[in-house]
């Protein structure tokens, strides 16, 4: 982890970039330590982008920033733990379509409540209305 005076040195892009590695591996270690279905950052992105639809494999390739080859071995491996079933789409071979499994989706949920709890850590630190307001910021159309 990098110093408190290491950050002051940065330039916006590598803050954003530290500050998001650090509540990544802080969320993936939470949920790591209370459940005996360990699920990567890359695994729990996946998840977020189907959760509640049932899109198709297609789509996730497009709209996720990994690569075709690495989502098709995530897939596998949330089919393998159960959070995700693989389903044929209709009329259509050669496409396929991925939606949470029950367990998928409590585990999801679960990992929700888990991200709101650093949150709130976060907010007791640095304040609820400063979190509110990098919120804010985060969710703006930066025209980039």
């Amino acid at each position: 982890m990098i110093s408190n005076s290491e950050l002051q040195n940065l330039d916006l892009i590598d803050l954003l970039s530290e500050r998001h590695s650090l509540v990544r591996k802080i969320s993936e270690t939470s949920w790591n330590n209370q459940s005996e279905i360990h699920i990567s950052n890359s695994e729990w992105y996946i998840m977020a982008r189907i959760y509640k639809k049932k899109p198709n494999i297609s789509y996730i390739t497009k709209n996720v920033e990994i690569s075709r080859q690495a989502i098709h071995k995530f897939i596998n491996k949330l089919a393998e733990k159960g959070l995700v079933q693989v389903e044929n789409v209709e009329n259509n071979k050669k496409e396929k379509c991925i939606q949470l499994t029950a367990l998928g989706e409590e585990c999801y949920e679960k990992n929700e409540a888990l991200k709101a709890q650093l949150e709130n850590k976060i907010a007791e630190k640095i304040g609820a209305e400063q979190v509110s307001t990098l919120k804010e910021i985060l969710k703006l159309d930066w025209h980039i």
